[in-house]
């Protein structure tokens, strides 16, 4: 039978990449021995065999990630955990892409710098050390004189936003590989072995659309839900023109093919930046949150560049943009919740943090 075309492999070959582009080597943690000693200590007596369900694929996945050592493992320990927020703005909000002005990607930021989203809440209860990346915001970041911030800014500015894509690549490929090495870096000075990631970005599910469709083949009018746009009014409808510009995009970046290509031509700052976090966050042996559609578009690029980072991936939540749940297939990911959530900043990723202490949990007993 026939698959689905949606859902249809694309068969292309690996582009060469740059030879300034530094990949960390990420090692595989299939472990055939751990994981029956795992399913051993998880198995009550007496209880169906895989009575836990999904917290079982948690739990072996966790104890993978953390198992790196010739010694025997023991427990799931989680140290300092990090949640880190990458900011950048987008050239195709130009046209009229988001029912959101451009500024308020600035705006979200200083939020998040004076303690006021919901996140930096869900960070504290948890006791997560928020860290925001300005990776490439359209303006300077400049907090009020009497302000008190409650989280660091890094700066890490590519641009200050990334082109419209309808002109012209969104970025030059120097400016990709220079924003993953950028990500490799934060993730670098951080301490820890947990690191959450959010993203923060007017319009940017527009460019997690465009990669979800290029690096998929999905098509555009599947990756961009209608309900994924609002118009002006009850009357507008947006969607066909939205689509109509999309293609025309992408059709222009038609050559972009591999992973990086596509991410200069058709992603953002913020979203090249997770890719690189995601990378030397695997290459450490850390366990890796994947937040929502952007960070998911993120993990899209970062599998295309080193496929073995898949392993140290967990994806906290379906979110409510349309083509999250077709990328997830695509990344063969189960996400821990589903709550229709499209806030992005890392706020599902947090929401689901208690069920890995669960999963720390249930070694314990």
């Amino acid at each position: 039978m026939a698959l689905d075309p949606v859902f249809e492999p694309i068969t292309r070959r690996a582009p060469e990449l740059p030879a300034n582009l530094k990949l960390p080597h990420i090692a595989a943690t299939t472990d055939t021995l751990l994981d029956h000693s795992v399913m051993l200590r998880l198995a009550p007596e007496g209880m169906p065999e895989h009575s836990l369900g999904r917290m079982e694929a948690l739990v072996l996945q966790l104890a993978r990630i953390q198992h790196g050592s010739p010694l025997p493992f023991d427990l799931l320990v989680f140290d300092s955990p990090q949640l880190v927020v990458f900011a950048a703005d987008h050239g195709i909000a130009d046209e009229g892409m988001s029912e959101m002005p451009q500024s308020m990607t600035c705006e979200h930021v200083l939020q998040l710098l004076l303690g006021a989203a919901p996140v930096n809440a869900l960070a504290q209860m948890h006791g997560f050390d928020l860290t925001v990346v300005d990776a490439g915001v359209a303006s300077h970041i400049t907090l009020p004189d009497d302000a008190r911030r409650k989280a660091p800014l890094l700066l890490r500015k590519i641009g200050y936003g990334t082109r419209n894509l309808m002109i012209g690549p969104a970025m030059s490929q120097a400016q990709a590989v220079s924003a993953l090495h950028a990500g490799m870096d934060v993730v670098r000075h951080l301490p820890g072995n947990v690191i959450a990631l959010g993203d923060v970005g007017v319009a940017n599910n527009v460019a997690a659309s465009l990669l979800l469709s290029r690096l998929c083949g999905v098509p555009l009018s599947d990756a961009c839900g209608r309900d994924d746009f609002h118009g002006a009014g009850p009357h507008d409808d947006p969607h066909p023109q939205r689509i109509e510009k999309l293609s025309a995009a992408a059709s222009r970046h038609r050559k972009a093919l591999g992973p990086l290509d596509s991410l200069a031509a058709l992603g953002g700052f913020e979203i090249a930046m997770m890719a690189g976090a995601m990378l030397q966050a695997a290459a450490e042996r850390r366990v890796v949150l994947v937040d929502g559609y952007v960070a998911s578009a993120a993990a899209l690029v970062a599998r295309g560049l080193v496929p073995a980072v898949a392993d140290y991936l967990v994806f906290a939540h379906r979110s409510a943009e349309s083509g999250h749940r077709l990328m997830l297939i695509h990344l063969q990911a189960q996400p821990l919740l589903d709550m229709g959530m499209r806030m992005g900043q890392g706020t599902g990723a947090l929401l689901a943090w208690p069920l890995l202490l669960a999963a720390q949990g249930l070694l314990e007993r």
